[in-house]
C-alpha cells in the first residue's frame, strides 16, 4: 500500500497554473521527467501502437485527464487521475472526498477477482439430471480449465469451483454452467473464455447435449467491492442537507426514473476512473446496471442513512470487474502512467478504489440536488464550453463565461452576443 506520509488534501488545486498542479503530481506520484514529458504531449497514445490496439485505425481522440484531490481511501491518500469529458465531475468528487475526511475518508473492501465464465448446454431430454451429472464431473471440468492456464494456476488463481442452472428460455430448457475463475490482477476475459471453450466438449460428452455459447458474464456478482463513509453533518452542510440527500435517495429506491440518474452519478466516477486505467468501462456499466436490476426492480447502487448522530452514512456495492495487467492497461501509456499516479499493487485496490470514487461522485450529485441544484454546481465550467463553442479564445473565454452565468443565460446565441460586444470594445 501506499506510504501515508503524503496528502491528497491540496488546496486551491484548481486555482493553480497546468504546470504548478503537474508539479504538485510529480512529487505526490515520484514521476520521472519521462512521465511528466508523457503528461504534457498531447496525444500520449502514439498512433503505431493505437494501431495494434484495434482494427481500422486512422487517428486518436483524446479524453481531458483530470486529477481528484482530496480522498482518503482506507487510511491512505490518493490523487485519483479521471478521465471524462463531462464538466464538473472531477471538481464534484474532489469536494465530496474532502467532505467524506471528516470522519477519516471511505473504506472499501473488494472481494476476491472471480469472474463467471458461462456454457449454454441445450437439447438435453433430461435437464436436472444433466444438471447433477456435471456437479458429478466438477473436478475434471477444472483440471480440464486449469490445463489451459498454468501460470495463472501456479500463482494461485485459475478455475475455483462450478455453479449449474436450469432455466427456461423461448426455446426450451437450457442448462447453463457457470465456471468461476479467479483472475487475479486481470480482468480476465481472455483466460475465462479459452476456459470456458475448452471444457464445453467435456460437457457434451456426459450429457448427451449441445453446446452454444462459451464466454463470460459482466454480471460478476462474485466480484465485488462494498464502500463505506461517514461524512458529518457539518461537513454537508448541516442536518437539513443530511435529511435533503436521504430523501433524495429514497427517491431513488422507489422509482426507477430517478434511479437511472442516481446511478449514472455514480457512473459518473466510475467510469472516469476506469477509463483512466485503461480498463474495459462497458463491461463495468454492463454489470452495474444488470447488478442494479438483480432483484427483478432496478435499484440504486448506493444507499444513504442518517445515523443517530444526525450524521451522513453511504454504502456502496457493485460489481467491479478491472485489472492491472493485460488489456489497456500495459498497452496504454496514459493507463500505465494512471496505474503510477495510484501508487497501487493489485486489482483488488483498484477495485476499492474506483467504488470509493464512486460513492464520493454519488455523494456530490445528490448535494446538490438537495441544496442549490445541480446546474449551479454546473454552469460555470459549462459556460466555458458554451463560449469556445461561439468563437471565444484566450481571456475571451472566462469574461463570455462570467457575463452569462450572471445572467443565467447559458446559450450559444447569448454567447456570440457577448464575444461580439466584448470584441468591440477591445
Amino acid at each position: 500500500m501506499p506510504e501515508s506520509k503524503k496528502t491528497s488534501y491540496i488546496s486551491g488545486f484548481y486555482k493553480l497554473s497546468i504546470e504548478e498542479r503537474v508539479e504538485k503530481l510529480k512529487e505526490f506520484a515520484d514521476l520521472t521527467d519521462e512521465e511528466i514529458a508523457l503528461l504534457k504531449k498531447f496525444g500520449a497514445l502514439d498512433i503505431e501502437i493505437a494501431d495494434r490496439m484495434i482494427e481500422n485505425v486512422v487517428g486518436t481522440m483524446p479524453l481531458p485527464l483530470g486529477i481528484a484531490t482530496n480522498f482518503i481511501i482506507n487510511g491512505e491518500e490518493y490523487l485519483v487521475p479521471m478521465a471524462v469529458e463531462e464538466t464538473s465531475v472531477v471538481a464534484a468528487a474532489s469536494n465530496a472526498a474532502k467532505m467524506c475526511r471528516s470522519k477519516g475518508g471511505l473504506f472499501a473492501y473488494a472481494t476476491e477477482p472471480i469472474m463467471i465464465g458461462q456454457i449454454q448446454l441445450v437439447n438435453v431430454k433430461d435437464p436436472y439430471g444433466a444438471k447433477v451429472a456435471i456437479y458429478g464431473e466438477k473436478e475434471k471440468i477444472l483440471e480440464i480449465a486449469n490445463e489451459q492456464d498454468p501460470i495463472l494456476v501456479k500463482l494461485g488463481g485459475g478455475a475455483k469451483d462450478i455453479e449449474v442452472r436450469v432455466i427456461e428460455s423461448i426455446t426450451g430448457p437450457m442448462v447453463i454452467t457457470h465456471l468461476l475463475v479467479n483472475t487475479l490482477d486481470a480482468m480476465g476475459a481472455n483466460a475465462v473464455n479459452t476456459m470456458a471453450e475448452a471444457v464445453a466438449p467435456y460437457i457434451e460428452k456426459i450429457t448427451g447435449g449441445r453446446v452454444y455459447l462459451r464466454i463470460i458474464s459482466n454480471l460478476a456478482i462474485h466480484r465485488l467491492v462494498r464502500v463505506r463513509t461517514v461524512v458529518s453533518k457539518e461537513a454537508v452542510g448541516g442536518e437539513d442537507v443530511v435529511d435533503g440527500i436521504v430523501e433524495a435517495y429514497s427517491f431513488a429506491a422507489a422509482d426507477p426514473f430517478r434511479a437511472a440518474t442516481h446511478n449514472k452519478g455514480i457512473m459518473n466516477g466510475v467510469d472516469a476512473v476506469v477509463i483512466a486505467t485503461g480498463n474495459d468501462w462497458r463491461a463495468v456499466e454492463a454489470g452495474a446496471h444488470s447488478y442494479a436490476s438483480i432483484t427483478g426492480r432496478y435499484l440504486p447502487l448506493s444507499t444513504w442513512e442518517k445515523n443517530e448522530d444526525g450524521d451522513l452514512v453511504g454504502t456502496l456495492e457493485m460489481p467491479m470487474p478491472v485489472g492491472i495487467i493485460g488489456g489497456a492497461t500495459k498497452v496504454h501509456p496514459m493507463a500505465k502512467l494512471s496505474l503510477k499516479i495510484l501508487r497501487i499493487k493489485t486489482a483488488r485496490q483498484l477495485a476499492e478504489i474506483i467504488g470509493a470514487v464512486g460513492l464520493a461522485q454519488n455523494l456530490a450529485a445528490l448535494r446538490a440536488l438537495a441544496t442549490e441544484g445541480i446546474q449551479r454546481g454546473h454552469m460555470s465550467l459549462h459556460a466555458k464550453n458554451i463560449a469556445i463553442m461561439a468563437g471565444a479564445t484566450g481571456d475571451l473565454i472566462d469574461k463570455v463565461a462570467e457575463i452569462m452565468v450572471k445572467e443565467r443565460k447559458i446559450r450559444i446565441d447569448r454567447a456570440k452576443e457577448i464575444l461580439e460586444e466584448l470584441t468591440k470594445k477591445q
